[in-house]
């Protein structure tokens, strides 16, 4: 009898081996923010998601996906994002040098940490940072705190990110005569 109970386990799908492969990518959904267009018959109500796509590695991209179902809202703005995917430098775990991203009213502080001090960060900074593999890093937002607009200022601040070797080749110098 125990036999003919495992067969119509399997056979419903209750009792599968999974593939427990690790995603390919980090995604995080930041906001989800419904939004209204005015017709004549009244409001049509559509969805628009902000979402953050990494790797973990050194890559990460953030996006805006809009669709009638918030599913699919999401969907669209993970595709979005792994297309506009930037690499980003990541020096011993933390970034390279301070730096301040700028985006309308918002401003992102991102600073070098010592080995040990986590991803210091609030809400959407947290989600980029921890996309793009950062694990350690000190975060300051300034100005609005409006999700978009911070998650835009995070990623304009790691594009204006450089390692002493992207300096010395700019330069046309030996990393040793830069510092």
């Amino acid at each position: 009898m125990s036999t003919e109970r495992t067969s119509r386990r399997e056979h419903r799908g209750e009792r599968r081996e999974r593939d427990d492969a690790p995603p390919e990518f980090i995604e995080h959904v930041v906001k989800i923010n419904r939004v209204a267009k005015v017709v004549k018959g009244g409001r049509r109500f559509s969805f628009s998601a902000v979402v953050v796509v990494g790797d973990g590695k050194g890559r990460v991209g953030a996006a805006m996906g809009k669709a009638l179902e918030v599913p699919e809202a999401i969907r669209k703005g993970i595709e979005r994002a792994k297309k506009t995917m930037i690499a980003i430098s990541i020096v011993n775990t933390t970034v390279p040098h301070e730096v301040v991203g700028r985006c309308d009213a918002a401003s992102v502080l991102l600073k070098p940490a010592s080995l040990g001090t986590g991803v210091v960060a609030g809400g959407p900074v947290r989600a980029v940072l921890e996309a793009a593999g950062y694990q350690n890093i000190l975060t300051k937002s300034l100005g609005s705190n409006n999700a978009t607009n911070v998650v835009w200022a995070t990623i304009d601040g790691l594009k204006q990110l450089k390692t002493v070797e992207t300096y010395a080749t700019m330069r046309g110098r030996d990393v040793s005569e830069i510092l």
